[in-house]
């Protein structure tokens, strides 16, 4: 991604509702991921019959299909081709989530990772809050 797209709090906010609904579909597990405001770093594992050249496709195709279905974006979206690497084993995953969370901070948009609203935590966060609302006072 070669502008800044996802500096935005709208664009931000549909490519985390892409990654939810492809999570819902079983498209791939999601373990972490951080949306900066021209890059997005995920941390997911694909299951039987996905490869992850597919489920990049699928974000990639979503969010670019959403984009301008929904907010009339008539430009490219993404940069040809993504990176990847191997996880192996929980110590891996524990630097690649670490490195993830603290994308942000490194970039110098907030001093405390957990003070960033585009990312895994901040979404568990939101979704713990909404679901305390949802649960009856016990008197």
């Amino acid at each position: 991604m070669s502008k800044r797209l996802l500096q935005s709090e709208r664009n931000a906010e549909l490519l985390i509702d892409v990654l939810r609904s492809l999570v819902a579909e079983h498209a791939f597990n999601l373990h972490d991921f951080v949306v900066m405001p021209d890059h997005i770093h995920l941390l997911l594992t694909v299951g039987e019959g996905m490869t992850i050249e597919k489920a990049m496709q699928l974000v990639k195709g979503r969010f670019s299909h959403r984009l301008k279905r929904e907010l009339g974006y008539a430009g490219e979206v993404w940069q040809r081709g993504f990176s990847e690497a191997q996880v192996l084993g929980p110590s891996k995953m524990a630097v690649y989530q670490k490195y993830i969370a603290n994308n942000p901070v490194r970039a110098g948009l907030v001093q405390s990772s957990s003070e960033y609203r585009y990312c895994f935590e901040s979404l568990a966060r939101r979704k713990a809050a909404a679901e305390e609302l949802k649960e009856p006072n016990p008197t």
